[in-house]
């Protein structure tokens, strides 16, 4: 049964959401504050919570600040963050704080389930992904334990920004579209959002690149989408 942390304030949101993914066979831990979930994942059983489905509007510490916190604690772990208002601002600043993907509220409960299941599945990178090794001028990328190191440097990234770059490199030189890394990445067939595409090339190329904004290994080919390289 995968393990999920609910950080939601709102008890009558947050109980109606822990039913729900308990019907689906979920084991839950719910926080009401940023500073609980945190306590949570500091303590003895954190290591088994598999995915943080995370309110960005909390008392205290809000959702962006939490999120970053979750992860310079773990970059394995898979944030889902819930927004109310569906603000673009508040989306792309989420994104950018390390979140793999967001729903907007109120949100029915099989798409909350469907992303839930749509990010652990990220979580274990696809054979097509998998298929090569490669060192691409000092970048190296480990498939089968699933690392990646520049200049001998290990580089530590969350499930969406390592699948993608995964899925980008196993293709070097192959462009492709935003559309066609929402569907092999996020498993997003519907209610695509070119957004999380962009925020994780942009959090990728941060960790990467040695000057971001002139990338060789993760580049932008205008009007088309994204490719790898060439160096």
């Amino acid at each position: 049964m995968p393990h999920v942390l609910l950080i939601e304030d709102d008890a009558s949101v947050r109980d109606g959401m822990e039913l729900v993914l308990r019907r689906h066979g979920y084991d839950i831990d719910t926080a009401a504050t940023g500073e609980e979930a945190l306590a949570l994942l500091d303590g003895p059983d954190g290591g088994k919570i598999e995915l943080a489905v995370l309110d960005l509007m909390l008392p205290g510490l809000d959702g962006f600040e939490v999120c970053r916190r979750i992860r310079a604690r773990t970059t394995t772990m898979p944030v889902i963050m819930l927004t109310a208002r569906g603000d673009d601002q508040d989306i792309v600043t989420g994104l950018e704080a390390g979140a793999d993907d967001y729903v907007v509220k109120p949100v029915t409960a099989p798409v909350l389930e469907a992303r839930i299941r749509a990010a652990l599945r990220r979580a274990e990178p696809s054979a097509q992904a998998r298929k090569a090794d490669g060192d691409f001028a000092g970048l190296v990328i480990d498939r089968a334990g699933l690392t990646v190191t520049k200049r001998g440097v290990p580089i530590a990234l969350p499930p969406s920004e390592l699948r993608l770059l995964l899925e980008l490199s196993a293709s070097p030189g192959r462009v492709f579209s935003r559309e066609q890394l929402l569907e092999s990445i996020w498993d997003h067939t519907f209610l695509g959002d070119s957004r999380l595409v962009d925020a994780a090339v942009g959090r990728l190329r941060a960790k990467l690149e040695d000057v971001p904004a002139k990338p060789r290994y993760v580049q932008t080919v205008r009007g088309f989408g994204y490719r790898f390289g060439p160096l």
